[in-house]
């Protein structure tokens, strides 16, 4: 048996077994998640809340922004409080006062510490008992807890209305006055609220840990890391030691092959142009505006968290909120990225052929039509949703689903499917007669439709949820989305195209690239797919998704120690000829792109990654640091260095203004990498430094973020941002003065 048949045997096991894994542990997480009521009732059974108030109050948080405004569970945006840990933690500070007052007539603070211990222990008592009944689908409540919840939905609606004693809260918050226009919604999101800070305090049956494995850390209530937590950290990082000794181990042992024999000249010059592969060229000039767009709603995003509802001094909030500017900003990270890679795929595929088949050139042009209408419209149903001009059901199909990453709404996300099945098929067109001629390079052009194929049918675990799935499930099939599409089947598609334009410049023997690729794809997903556990450690799951997520999260980072053999090796291939220098910046990126592997998703991934960190700094602006180190560092730099590639072989001919890209190059990583040194780690180590001593809630709090030097952090951020913008500038600039060149044509095929 070859070695790439047993290679290929162990990537479809490897692929097999650990999504039929997840697919077990997520039919887990539906019996085990923490339960919608049929209603919340005092023990005089006074009813509080109806359960359909729950789930249409989950609804109204999604329609002003859900996830990007604040978070739940720690899923969500930085700004604003995590919703759960400051009702957790306002709930158990008015009952101990309730208390405090009605007993010894004094407020809970004043009293000495041995009677302030006694009613800590008496609201752990009070808050941690499971009281919910299976049989009458009632969670039993006593009259002071539904007194705490009549004083914190009068707190809430002011603070998300127009109570003039938060205006100061309610801009440090960057929430808009009226944010929710109707009393009746705000009192829904309360009973939301409510039902998710329940699900942290309370334990689960026979069990003495809450369903959020005792998220998030709150003295008063007897929130903390749990034995499984510790056990699971230690685990994951022997399991990464043991991991990386055998990698390398592994590698020392290989043997390197000698290396192809140079072309003379460059291998595209004598490529062949089709219709539908110049067509492409329109994509990379709308990805150039949408990255602008982006960047320049990031801006605004990271001043709102100096100014609250104002640019400079200009009230900007009325018109573009912070939770609008964030949602554009991550959304569009998202699909500039996937659209640079799907644009690659389109110009990759029929130039394997060298011909298009017919109505090709017309399938590149319907897609690009269909992205544009899916990326305007998606923007503009948001604007309206947030605005709270929709209905609760008209949002969730047209507005903003309000789950970050994926918060374009289900007639977008359905519309996305669509075109990336079209995509799938664009793809196929050219490349099946190829395999059938079993030429060497079918190998690589297997796994790259096998890619392809993964991209689109992962796409749609976005669908795998309603309007009110309970909020445990709708976080698994939301990471389906975010860990295995966009962190997943992404890295595999990379992987392959990556190695296939070296072996179409000559740098890489065909055999040898199907070799490398099929093993990386089957180290990364041997850790990738199960990986994905990591996010849910605390969204209402069961242990053992703890244990999987811990153990095989930190696999991940395993063939990350070598990558910088591998930036090693690119840098020294854009050096090995004359002409081969002409791809010096496009190889560069390839080059970045190793490097933020490492040190974005690396470091800063594992640094969040172990249950134990993470249960203190979840929802902190480390995380903010990996995402923007992983998301931009890796993908985007490998978006931006495919889209080079093709500007090379369509502009073969044409000399590059060196400066320029140059420039470019190096601002956009020098300015990502000041962003997180200057301002989001500085921040997150304080707020981590924060939640482990006072907790969560207070880590997220404006009286932490808006406490001395926090300000002044925040502004450092400028010096990043500026730096990052301007070479994103001139990138985009870059883009558009190539553009406007004559092309390299070499085809006289006509596109029927």
């Amino acid at each position: 048996m070859t070695q790439e048949r047993k290679l290929w045997i162990t990537f479809i096991l490897i692929t097999t077994i650990s999504l039929a894994f997840l697919g077990y542990f997520g039919h887990e997480i539906y019996q085990k998640s923490p339960p919608m009521p049929e209603r919340i009732i005092t023990t005089t059974g006074k009813v509080i809340f109806e359960g359909r108030d729950i789930k249409d109050g989950q609804n109204v948080w999604q329609s002003i922004g859900g996830q990007e405004v604040g978070s739940i569970w720690g899923h969500g945006a930085y700004l604003a409080p995590d919703w759960t840990a400051d009702w957790l933690h306002r709930e158990g500070i008015y009952i101990l006062d309730y208390w405090s007052k009605s007993e010894y007539g004094t407020a809970f603070k004043t009293l000495k510490s041995e009677r302030q211990a006694g009613l800590e222990r008496r609201l752990q008592l009070e808050l941690r008992k499971n009281t919910y009944n299976p049989e009458t689908g009632e969670i039993i409540i006593t009259p002071v807890r539904a007194e705490a919840i009549e004083y914190l939905n009068s707190y809430y609606e002011g603070l998300f209305m127009d109570n003039p004693e938060l205006n100061e809260l309610r801009n440090n918050y960057a929430i808009p006055k009226n944010a929710i226009k109707d009393t009746k919604r705000m009192r829904q999101m309360t009973g939301f609220f409510f039902w998710a800070t329940w699900a942290c305090t309370t334990e689960r049956p026979e069990s003495n840990i809450t369903y959020t494995h005792n998220w998030p850390s709150e003295p008063l209530v007897g929130n903390k890391p749990s034995g499984d937590i510790l056990v699971w950290t230690g685990v994951s990082i022997i399991l990464l030691l043991i991991g990386v000794a055998v990698m390398v181990f592994y590698h020392a042992r290989l043997r390197e092959e000698d290396e192809p024999e140079m072309p003379a000249v460059d291998p595209l010059m004598r490529q062949t142009i089709t219709p539908s592969m110049l067509a492409v060229k329109k994509y990379l000039w709308v990805i150039s505006i949408l990255i602008i767009i982006q960047i320049t709603a990031g801006v605004v995003t990271a001043h709102y968290g100096v100014e609250g509802d104002a640019f400079y001094g200009f009230n900007l909030a009325d018109t573009l909120p912070y939770v609008i500017s964030r949602t554009w900003h991550v959304q569009l990270g998202i699909l500039w990225i996937a659209t640079a890679w799907l644009a690659t795929g389109l110009y990759i595929a029929p130039s394997v052929a060298g011909k298009d088949p017919k109505f090709q050139r017309f399938g590149v042009n319907i897609l690009f039509i269909c992205l544009l209408v899916i990326v305007l419209g998606s923007m503009a149903g948001q604007w309206l949703g947030v605005m709270q001009k929709l209905g609760l059901e008209t949002n969730f199909w047209f507005g903003h689903q309000g789950y970050e990453y994926v918060d374009l709404g289900r007639f977008w996300q359905i519309f996305l499917t669509v075109g990336l099945f079209l995509w799938l098929a664009l793809m196929f067109r050219p490349l099946i007669p190829v395999i059938r001629n079993k030429t060497a390079e079918k190998g690589l052009l297997t796994m790259f439709l096998v890619a392809s194929t993964a991209i689109a049918i992962f796409y749609t675990a976005g669908l795998m949820w309603g309007r009110q799935t309970n909020l445990a499930i709708a976080e698994y099939w939301r990471w389906w989305v975010v860990h295995l599409w966009v962190e997943g089947f992404f890295e595999v598609f990379a992987t392959v195209v990556s190695a296939f334009l070296f072996v179409r410049l000559g740098l890489l023997r065909t055999k040898t690239a199907t070799l490398n690729v099929l093993l990386s794809t089957v180290i990364f997903l041997s850790g990738g797919i199960l990986g994905t556990f990591h996010h849910l450690y605390f969204s209402g799951t069961p242990t053992a998704v703890m244990a999987i997520g811990a153990t095989f999260s930190a696999l991940e980072v395993v063939p990350l120690v070598l990558i910088g053999y591998e930036a090693y090796e690119n840098y020294r291939a854009s050096r090995k000829t004359q002409w081969l220098k002409d791809y010096k910046w496009p190889i560069y990126c390839l080059v970045a792109v190793a490097f933020w592997n490492f040190f974005g998703a690396g470091i800063l991934g594992f640094i969040i990654n172990p249950p134990v960190a993470l249960y203190y700094i979840q929802g902190l602006n480390t995380t903010s640091a990996h995402a923007h180190g992983a998301l931009f560092g890796v993908y985007g730099m490998l978006g931006i260095g495919l889209m080079l590639f093709i500007l090379r072989s369509l502009y073969r001919g044409q000399k590059w203004n060196d400066k320029l890209i140059g420039f470019s190059f190096w601002s956009i990583n020098i300015g990502l990498m000041l962003m997180l040194v200057l301002s989001l780690l500085p921040m997150g180590v304080l707020q981590s430094i924060a939640s482990a001593e006072k907790g969560l809630w207070y880590a997220r709090s404006a009286e932490f973020l808006k406490g001395p030097g926090m300000d002044q952090i925040k502004w450092f951020r400028i010096i990043g941002d500026t730096v990052f913008a301007v070479g994103l500038g001139t990138f985009a600039w870059f883009v558009f003065t190539v553009g406007f060149k004559k092309p390299n044509t070499n085809s006289e095929n006509k596109d029927i």
